[in-house]
């Protein structure tokens, strides 16, 4: 017996974010449906040796033939999706699920005098307004215990408030705090039903107005030394923060949408569509498109709509990332598939829907991530590339070390540049370097210092190259030394390698608009095929140059802006930070007067003279 599954993929092409994933068998049956707060950690547990597997599990891995994720925001978001793959593909190893029980909902019960709010599985409950449905029954109850802090209205049964009101007595939730309906005494039957409206309002577009108008009520009630009724603000406006954050996936009832998320670079896009349907997903469908041409979203969403609905009837509604210039013709098109109805095509600004798409997104940015990632590790795809590469640009042999360089800089100050290196065609991340460049006048300048630094480990008898084991790393002679840039950076480095006297070394440049390659003493550029492995590997390695040029940029900006301020008598880190976050930037906070840095909280005048005289001088 294999000690594991041969379509078991590699720990670093699963993401550690939240999410679902499905195993599949060679008919594309869903097999098992999973969740996961860190899917990278709970799949490597389906791949352990198959003898150390439990039965159950062992049998479901080895009928399965494939697996697949899709990333979410929350751990709820991962609950309610598991839960509608669950009903959706009722897959045979979901034994857990297998009972005859519906999810339950949140209900309030308009038809009641004075309505109440309620966990059910009952779903014909006349004139009862729903939300949900819900994962877990625990996720009912904890939305409402959230909910009544902010919105107190009734949760006692009706047989406890019809005692009451006849009565006179609260009811016993209403005694503990636990109701806030006409029954405990403390509303009127007019007064609470406008509370039921907010909570409606509230829970059907999560309406942060309230939130708003929490916040002004807590200061104004703390200004005016009310501070019980400021605490019970603040209660409220935790609980309102709370149920936004934890109801992120809630969908409005009978939402009929399909949801575009769309990551692309020069060469590659990856699509993923949302499939919603009365409100909950459907299903996803995944898909990756090779650029011949340069195009823009936009121009991206035109053509993916026309793919994705061949032979498929869209919905009322199509969210997409942006808009094409001719959306209301397309709109027409779809209309005409679809036949019964207009279909309306939208992007999302706000709301659950924006939620939704931000997640479609952040699984379409994994694709692309994973796409590249397997592309650029296939021994067969790598091979071909560097056999492009050596015929593409007339090298003599194949280049099977490449280094590559970036330079970053902010306004024309922090400039640094990168180095990073390629073996076989794989990223030898131990063998990077940083370099900083004190002083230059343009970007050329910054190639030319750096290309000259870099070759001085190669000068024959040089001392920085026998100085020390790390050193020794960096005297290994690249067979393609690639910039980042066109003509003009090409030219640069050129001449620091003509002045160094180092031979055999080839150089190119890799222009990021067209994606064309300059060559020194030639003034055309080379075109490889848009889809050829050269140019995508090439991409590839300029692209991590210029990440890692970014980061090392940024870190000494942080690192600069910190040292400044710190060195200011009075500033500590916890009043540096509340400066940054109030004028984002020190450059801003040298504009401001000492009056309006003295408004800052913590900063008084005398610290605010101070901070303004030294940043001035």
């Amino acid at each position: 017996m294999s000690d594991t599954v041969s379509y078991r993929p590699k720990a670093g092409e699963i993401p550690t974010q939240p999410g679902v994933y499905r195993f599949r068998d060679e008919s594309g049956r869903v097999l098992y449906v999973g969740k996961a707060q860190n899917l990278r950690a709970r799949l490597s547990n389906y791949f352990a040796p198959l003898r150390s597997l439990h039965e159950r599990t062992r049998r479901m891995v080895t009928t399965a033939s494939s697996v697949e994720w899709t990333v979410v925001a929350t751990d709820i978001e991962a609950l309610q999706l598991e839960y509608t793959w669950i009903k959706e593909f009722e897959p045979p190893f979901n034994v857990k699920f297998r009972d005859d029980k519906t999810y339950p909902f949140m209900a309030i019960t308009l038809a009641d005098e004075a309505p109440r709010v309620m966990v059910t599985r009952n779903q014909k409950i006349k004139g009862a307004k729903y939300f949900g449905p819900y994962p877990k029954i625990w996720a009912v109850h904890e939305t409402i215990d959230l909910m009544i802090k902010a919105f107190p209205i009734r949760t006692c049964s009706d047989s406890s408030y019809k005692k009451a009101m006849q009565s006179g007595r609260p009811c016993f939730p209403g005694q503990i705090g636990r109701c806030g309906g006409p029954c405990s005494g403390k509303v009127t039957i007019e007064e609470h039903r406008e509370l039921v409206n907010d909570f409606i309002a509230f829970m059907n577009g999560h309406d942060k107005r309230f939130v708003t108008e929490a916040t002004k009520r807590m200061r104004e009630a703390s200004e005016a030394q009310e501070y019980e009724k400021a605490a019970r603000y603040r209660d409220q406006l935790q609980a309102l923060d709370a149920v936004l954050e934890k109801s992120n996936v809630v969908l409005a009832d009978s939402v009929d949408t399909d949801l575009f998320g769309i990551e692309h670079d020069e060469l590659a896009a990856a699509v993923q569509q949302f499939i919603v349907r009365g409100g909950r997903i459907r299903g996803v469908r995944a898909w990756m498109v090779d650029k011949e041409l340069d195009l823009s979203t936009a121009e991206l969403v035109d053509s993916i709509l026309q793919t994705a609905y061949d032979g498929f009837v869209p919905p009322r509604e199509i969210i997409v990332p942006d808009l094409p210039d001719d959306a209301e013709e397309l709109e027409q098109w779809l209309s005409q598939r679809r036949g019964t109805s207009k279909v309306a095509l939208k992007t999302a600004q706000r709301g659950e829907k924006a939620a939704l798409m931000q997640t479609a997104t952040l699984n379409a940015k994994n694709a692309l991530m994973l796409y590249k990632m397997r592309r650029s590790t296939d021994f067969v795809a790598r091979t071909e590339a560097l056999t492009d590469i050596q015929n593409g640009l007339g090298m003599p042999d194949a280049p099977l070390r490449m280094e590559c360089f970036d330079v970053s800089h902010l306004g024309g100050t922090n400039v640094v540049a990168s180095m990073v290196v390629f073996e076989d065609g794989l990223a030898r991340k131990d063998q990077y370097r940083r370099f900083t460049i004190p002083e230059t006048t343009d970007d050329t300048d910054s190639i030319y210092q750096v290309i000259t630094r870099r070759l001085a480990y190669l000068e024959e008898g040089s001392e920085r190259a026998d100085s020390d084991t790390a050193a020794k790393k960096f005297s290994y002679p690249p067979n393609l030394l690639i910039v980042d840039g066109g003509q003009p950076q090409v030219q640069a480095a050129a001449r620091a390698l003509k002045e160094s006297g180092v031979t055999g070394i080839f150089l190119c440049g890799l222009a990021k608009r067209l994606e064309e390659i300059w060559l020194p003493d030639d003034d055309f550029p080379v075109i490889l095929p848009r889809g050829s492995e050269a140019l995508f590997l090439l991409q590839r390695i300029r692209d991590e140059a210029h990440r890692f040029a970014i980061t090392h940029q940024r870190a000494r900006r942080k690192r600069d802006i910190t040292s400044v301020l710190s060195e200011i008598p009075g500033l500590g880190p916890a009043r540096v930070k509340t400066l940054l976050k109030e004028f984002g930037s020190v450059t801003k906070l040298k504009q401001a007067s000492a009056e309006q840095i003295a408004e800052v909280k913590g900063i008084g005048e005398v610290l605010a003279t101070t901070i303004h005289h030294q940043l001035r001088s």
